[in-house]
């Protein structure tokens, strides 16, 4: 049984498969508290429910690819067979991670998108370092900026680390709060090897992006 906060199709906002359409299986909690966090409802709210309830309402979309996100996933151990079944079941996974927990025991098939919290989040001192040396290519890091300082701190986090050179490293400006363009002239001014990327979903929803 996992404590499941929501299920939804949607299109995917994030990562290296922003813009596909994704069934999202939203789980409950969560022990940091990052300052920016849109989801907080995630923290306490939801319901139990079974591995195989869950993979039946998954079935029930037209998407082959699935994502588990919080809350934090990995606070409950029975999302790494969740995504182990998944995986079998020939789903493109992935999984959105605060980066705090060791995500050794995630299923290599499983696309992991481990947030690098910075100073500007609240929770600058949280991240596992063991997730810096996976045995497997399949992951994605990602930084949400939210100052200047943040900028920095961050391309020096990724070229200490050498990160590039093994993974897809992301810089996501804080959404209201970051310009997209500022971050975008930061990126090219600094020589950043950072991929840019905005929070699609927030774009496509806002109010005023309705209609034709």
């Amino acid at each position: 049984m996992l404590k499941v906060n929501e299920i939804f199709f949607s299109i995917q906002g994030e990562s290296t498969s922003a813009g596909l359409s994704t069934v999202f299986i939203r789980l409950s909690g969560c022990d940091l508290r990052c300052h920016y966090c849109d989801t907080t409802y995630a923290y306490y709210e939801g319901k139990k429910v079974s591995l195989e309830d869950i993979i039946e309402q998954i079935k029930a979309h037209p998407a082959d690819r699935v994502c588990l996100t919080g809350g934090e996933p990995l606070l409950q151990k029975e999302s790494l067979a969740l995504m182990r079944s998944l995986c079998d079941l020939g789903y493109h996974v992935s999984m959105e991670t605060g980066g705090h927990i060791s995500c050794r025991e995630v299923d290599p098939r499983v696309r992991k998108i481990i947030d690098v919290k910075t100073p500007g989040s609240g929770e600058g001192n949280s991240f596992c370092v063991e997730n810096l040396d996976l045995s497997d290519v399949n992951s994605e890091f990602k930084f949400v900026i939210c100052n200047e300082e943040d900028f920095y701190w961050s391309d020096k986090f990724v070229r200490t680390h050498r990160l590039n050179e093994k993974y897809e490293v992301l810089f996501s400006p804080m959404f209201d709060a970051i310009s997209p363009r500022w971050l975008a002239e930061k990126i090219l001014k600094e020589k950043s090897s950072a991929r840019l990327q905005l929070q699609l979903h927030k774009y496509i929803w806002s109010p005023d992006s309705r209609g034709v």
